[in-house]
């Protein structure tokens, strides 16, 4: 185990420039955003925020602005804060104490003391920012670089595979599948992949002629360019690269808007069906990643390209808004979960409750951060 731990320190010591800048900017963009959303919607609800802070412990550099919140970049780059008035931690903890003895000033801008929606609207504005940032991200990037797309026809089909028992031939075109319209290789691919070992019914464009096929995908564990190891559904086809397949469509602001939109939605679907997944046996956990596996990709991603190392911010910003939302106690969702609990029940949780809520969650965040770290040492090591 000490040589596997050693070996993985030099891989990541080799790469660290290269990693760390790209990810810091990448992790920066989507925490900035994140905590923006709280702030903001904080002060709509005349909440006083006493600090905004980019990531935790010691403060680097900071200042105060004319409303007395303190702005600062701190010495761990690995998430953010805000702090309210009348908040006992970063958490949000209240303190009834404190709370107690406030004046009635006092109570005007504590978030503790507002009604059960603002305080539930400040919650959620955080993920709310981050699915907001991605859709933006989309948008612009379908704005200014186009919708690229590659026709979705056949070159060669693998022997054995599903696709050749469901019977495609190469200079097939599939048109559908399941009755959703096809309109380039990759959307096929977006369909194929997260439905493995389910029966899909394709239409294909054959000469002259509208065919429909059975096939089922099946999971395979695929490398992409830099090595990663992903376990998606595969029919085993190639796709054509023939002069006037490959094209990149120019799409107007208000399409490119509703195109960032789908693109954001299906990051969510295809999240929420691994993490199901997960849950069932049907996809594997040692695909959950840590600071180190991001940092590993954001330094991949940044050799293709700054439009690339954007759009991994909005896949990031999606993940992170919907991590957020999980109604575990210490992140937006647990805060989320005990609103709605005092919204039924007329008065809120008691502190000693909401104490051992924090502290479960804590716990379950820390084996969580513990367990992607693990996975990401075994996958540094294994590349």
């Amino acid at each position: 185990m000490s040589d596997l731990f050693f070996n993985s320190f030099n891989t990541l010591s080799q790469g660290f420039i290269g990693y760390i800048i790209p990810f810091l900017f990448v992790l920066t963009i989507v925490v900035f955003f994140h905590e923006l959303g709280h702030f903001l919607v904080a002060r709509w609800n005349g909440v006083k925020v006493l600090t905004f802070s980019l990531g935790f412990g010691p403060e680097l550099a900071g200042f105060n602005d004319r409303h007395g919140t303190r702005w600062k970049i701190s010495a761990i780059p690995l998430g953010g804060y805000v702090k309210f008035f009348g908040d006992e931690s970063e958490a949000s903890t209240p303190s009834s104490e404190t709370l107690a003895g406030m004046t009635a000033e006092e109570r005007a801008g504590s978030f503790h003391h507002k009604t059960v929606g603002a305080r539930a609207a400040i919650v959620a504005a955080g993920p709310i920012a981050n699915f907001l940032l991605a859709i933006v991200i989309f948008t612009c990037l379908f704005t200014f670089f186009g919708k690229p797309s590659t026709t979705a026809r056949v070159d060669k089909v693998e022997a054995g595979s599903a696709a050749d028992k469901a019977g495609f031939q190469s200079g097939d075109v599939v048109t559908s599948i399941d009755g959703k319209a096809i309109g380039s290789f990759s959307e096929m691919q977006r369909i194929v992949g997260t439905r493995a070992g389910e029966q899909l019914s394709f239409t294909i464009k054959r000469g002259d002629s509208s065919l429909q096929l059975q096939g089922t995908p099946q999971l395979r564990e695929v490398k992409d360019s830099f090595g990663n190891v992903h376990r998606l559904g595969v029919l085993g086809i190639t796709r054509a690269t023939n002069p006037g397949d490959v094209v990149t469509e120019r799409v107007n602001p208000a399409t490119a808007a509703w195109l960032g939109v789908k693109e954001t939605w299906f990051v969510i679907e295809r999240t929420m069906s691994y993490i199901g997944g997960v849950f069932t046996g049907r996809e594997a956990a040692d695909q959950v990643g840590g600071p180190i596996r991001i940092a590993q990709i954001s330094g991949q991603v940044a050799t293709i390209g700054v439009a690339a190392l954007v759009h991994l911010a909005a896949v990031l910003s999606i993940s992170i808004g919907l991590l957020n939302l999980f109604p575990v106690p210490l992140l937006d969702g647990g805060h989320l979960l005990f609103y709605a609990v005092e919204a039924v029940r007329g008065r809120p949780l008691s502190e000693r409750a909401q104490e051992m809520g924090f502290r479960i969650g804590l716990g379950l965040v820390l084996m969580l951060m513990v367990f992607a770290t693990y996975n990401d040492i075994l996958h540094l090591a294994s590349s």
